[in-house]
């Protein structure tokens, strides 16, 4: 922790690198992933402050949109949409994740019920093999399903429709730092 705590201590020893942040913020990409540590958005597209709006969910889950009752995640996609005008919206799942290989293997959560409860709007199971550590096919397909269930939120099926929106699906490697995109086409991730 003490070298986290040194380096919070020194970062506001530049301000002049900061100040114009103070005037508001204009991204251009929400880039919605992981909660896991080892997925820095910043670090795999080389974003400064100001660049990526983001929202880390444990597995990069996509709640169903419902209006009865809003989430975290749908307001912050509404916001990312409608007030600060993102041109493109990336699902970026990972190799080696804890959320989507315990889905794939079906693994007993009964001792961690929110995470049970929360993996539980992942549906359908993602398919894939149990026995691989990389979980790559069922993350894959993951992504998939939460660039679909993005297009059931009204915002985003406006910007779509009316063209100032585009959707993206990435892969992102833990142990090696590739990512891979989903090509349409193709029906494939292949490397940017």
């Amino acid at each position: 922790m003490q070298p986290l705590i040194d380096n919070a201590r020194s970062f506001g020893d530049r301000p002049e690198e900061f100040a114009r942040h103070g005037a508001g913020q204009s991204p251009q990409v929400l880039f919605i992933t992981c909660s896991d540590s080892r997925v820095v958005p910043a670090l795999i597209t080389g974003a400064r402050p100001g660049q990526l709006f983001e929202l880390r969910t444990a597995g990069n889950i996509v709640p169903p949109h419902t209006s009865a009752h809003p989430t975290s995640e749908a307001a912050t996609i509404e916001y990312a949409v409608e007030v600060l005008g993102v041109r493109d919206i990336v699902v970026c799942g990972h190799s080696h994740c804890g959320a989507v290989g315990a889905l794939v293997r079906g693994d007993d959560l009964t001792a961690v019920p929110a995470v049970r409860d929360w993996l539980a709007h992942a549906a359908p199971r993602p398919s894939g093999a149990p026995e691989d550590p990389e979980v790559a096919e069922a993350v894959q397909c993951h992504v998939l399903t939460q660039l679909l269930r993005l297009r059931s939120y009204p915002c985003v099926q406006r910007g779509l429709t009316e063209g100032r929106l585009g959707l993206h699906g990435w892969y992102y490697e833990v142990h090696t730092g590739a990512v891979r995109a989903h090509r349409a086409e193709t029906d494939t991730f292949e490397s940017l």
